[in-house]
């Protein structure tokens, strides 16, 4: 059949088919012919009708569909890292062209900032290829060495880079930028414009969405959110650095705390001049970065009767300390009964936190407690009094500073605080190797004297093979198994050990027995309080050890005035009716006396940059090559230490503890919290 012939028959009717062939083939006879004005008569073709009905139903139905389809908005709908064509995205997404960089346009007006309506979904076109290159970094492990820095304004990205280069430079962590901004510029040209090479050890990761110039500011949040959530899973930061001040796009800001409340991440807002005044920050490694907002200082000052000039000396260098390494602490202030003119008229006009610390709410960290007995207070009364003043809720993150009102401090006291208390309790070195279990807390002062307020203390000095030859003699950082109360921070969970070890003394004191030599014997001078006598025997006992700032660093911290010294409430009337020297005095005495009063000479402030005044370089050195000095004053090695806590511990338990000789265990406590394994006699009751 012919191709018009299966054409025909698709077209034609079913009445058409029907008829004959021989009515539509022309005759050869003429009497055949139709005459002119004759036409066959056309039947509705119902086929085409059909079609073309079947057709126009489904057009109408597609048509529908799409009109009625529901658009998922930004909140809905998961964003990709991959795509194949663009140009089949959303039809109502403008046309992405990357426009000149914005830094090679200075003077661009601002009548050509493009209008920022875009609210389509998010989309990141560069951050996959670099997220999926970080696996070396093991990311997907939970506790990693991974630090990221984050900005969106140029200005806030010039202001991190810095101390990103320089942290990358330690080599303790894994360095990485990411860029969330509306700026268009290339990552090369950033890294120039600020000066970062290789050198720096930065790992640059692209996170800003498509059109984003031209996004809302609502769009731009969900952005950043979305961002930092990839790169936490891909990465799991330890800390996030992001820039706190007012250079910083506030969209950026809010995404950043939403999500650091949302996955309970370390966020650190730098505040302004963060290079110049946390420049230590740099010298800790990554596990130590993520305590930063974790842990948190209280500050305690137990004032003496009669010492208001000292007291409002000390609240004033308080005052004017530098804070924005963190939260300002909770200041605490234990007043005696009969509290000095000067001293109520000063705390009247004491606010706290300071007038120059950032307190949007004003809220205010400062409590006062006033004693209600008139009488005097023993010894074991003052000590029951002074540990109740303090209870940790967190013993892992809550720590106490104990404050004389003798000490006046630098501005830089808190910096060098939280520095030591990062490096030496929660960073990676010294938790794997165990160092911060026998931390008892960190001091700001250099003694000059042994506890019993007799012999001058000799500074140790370097340790050899310390690999820093160029500074020879220099003074250094020290372990001292003797606690001081002048200056020092307890950490918590030491306290509440000291709570429970005093506890436990004072109960087996109640003993209708002679009262053991151990706990009546003094080795603490009474110019100290009653309850650093405990904290001697705890620490003698568990083989605890103090850090001490060499004399370079102590100048910049602490220095305690002894013109206005006053003894403890507990020891000032037996000590006040003494003479310091009789009239009757040998030549011996005098000159005893003499040293005495030279040995106690303040050491002046000179406050200088913190880094400046710490040496290695103003990395704190580790635990493994600091000295260590005995309670009385002695240069030891670990070993020996053990061995000789060991010693003091089994006398104790015999002694005081009534512990027999066949309750042998071993000697180590129940609860890192208790010192129950050294009282058999409380645990028999």
């Amino acid at each position: 059949m012919s191709t018009w012939g299966k054409m025909r028959g698709f077209f034609l009717s079913d009445e058409e088919l029907g008829k004959k062939d021989d009515d539509h083939k022309p005759s050869n006879s003429g009497s055949s012919l139709r005459q002119p004005n004759w036409h066959p008569a056309r039947v509705p073709p119902r086929r085409s009708l059909k079609r073309i009905a079947l057709v126009l139903v489904v057009a109408v139905l597609v048509f529908l569909f799409f009109k009625n389809m529901p658009v998922l908005g930004p909140q809905m709908r998961r964003p990709s890292y991959a795509y194949t064509d663009l140009a089949t995205s959303n039809s109502k997404r403008p046309p992405y062209n990357r426009p000149q960089s914005s830094l090679s346009r200075p003077n661009t007006p601002q009548s050509n900032v493009p209008e920022r309506i875009f609210n389509g979904p998010v989309r990141f076109l560069e951050l996959a290829q670099t997220l999926h290159a970080i696996s070396g970094t093991r990311g997907s492990m939970v506790i990693n060495r991974n630090v990221l820095f984050a900005a969106s304004s140029l200005k806030s990205a010039a202001t991190l880079l810095p101390i990103a280069c320089q942290m990358g430079t330690e080599l303790k962590s894994y360095v990485h930028f990411a860029l969330m901004s509306r700026s268009d510029i290339d990552i090369q040209e950033l890294r120039k414009v600020n000066g970062i090479d290789d050198s720096c050890q930065i790992i640059f990761h692209d996170a800003r969405p498509d059109y984003a110039q031209v996004s809302t500011d609502d769009r731009m949040e969900n952005a950043v959110f979305r961002a930092f959530h990839h790169i936490f899973n891909y990465m799991h930061p330890q800390a996030i650095f992001i820039d706190g001040s007012i250079d910083e796009a506030p969209f950026f800001l809010r995404g950043a705390q939403q999500h650091a409340h949302a996955k309970k991440n370390t966020l650190i807002e730098l505040p302004q001049k963060a290079a110049k005044r946390l420049d230590w920050l740099t010298k800790l490694d990554s596990q130590a970065l993520r305590m930063w907002n974790k842990n948190h200082i209280d500050i305690l000052i137990h004032a003496i009767p009669g010492s208001s000039g000292s007291l409002i000396r000390l609240l004033r260098s308080l005052s004017a300390a530098d804070y924005t390494s963190s939260s300002v602490p909770h200041l605490t202030i234990e007043l005696p009964h009969d509290i000095d003119p000067p001293t109520k008229r000063f705390l009247e006009t004491f606010t706290w936190p300071p007038p120059h610390v950032y307190n949007p709410t004003n809220t205010r960290y400062l409590s006062l407690r006033h004693r209600i007995p008139h009488q005097r207070m023993n010894e074991e009364q003052s000590s029951a009094r002074f540990l109740e003043s303090f209870w940790p809720a967190q013993p892992a993150n809550s720590h106490i500073l104990v404050l004389s009102p003798q000490v006046e401090l630098s501005p830089d006291f808190y910096h060098y605080l939280k520095y030591s208390l990062l490096e030496y309790r929660y960073s990676a070195v010294s938790t794997y190797q165990h160092w911060d279990r026998r931390l008892f807390g960190i001091s700001l002062e250099q003694p000059l004297q042994l506890l019993d307020g007799k012999e001058k203390l000799t500074l140790p000095s370097l340790l050899r093979g310390s690999g820093d030859k160029a500074e020879g003699e220099a003074s250094t950082s020290f372990l001292w198994q003797a606690p001081t109360s002048n200056a020092v921070l307890f950490l918590g969970e030491k306290w509440m050990e000291l709570h429970d070890f005093v506890s436990r003394s004072l109960e087996a004191k109640q003993d209708p027995d002679p009262v053991p030599a151990l706990l009546s014997e003094k080795l603490v001078s009474t110019q100290y309080p009653s309850w650093l006598e405990h904290a001697l025997r705890l620490a003698r006992a568990r083989g605890y050890w103090m850090l001490y700032p060499g004399d370079d660093m102590a100048r910049n911290l602490a220095t305690v005035h002894n013109e206005l010294n006053h003894l403890p409430e507990e020891y000032a009337n037996q000590e006040q009716s003494k003479a310091l020297l009789a009239d009757d005095a040998s030549e011996e005495e005098i000159e005893n006396v003499r040293q005495k009063i030279r040995i106690g000479t303040e050491t002046p402030l000179a406050p200088v940059s913190l880094l400046d005044s710490l040496p290695n370089d103003g990395n704190l050195r580790p635990f493994g090559d600091l000295p260590i000095v005995t309670w009385d004053g002695r240069t030891t090695d670990l070993e020996e230490l053990n061995s000789l806590a060991a010693a003091y511990a089994t006398e104790f338990r015999e002694k005081v503890g009534r512990c027999d000789a066949e309750a042998k265990e071993e000697l180590k406590p129940k609860d890192n919290l208790s010192t129950q394994d050294l009282f058999c006699a409380a645990d028999s009751s």
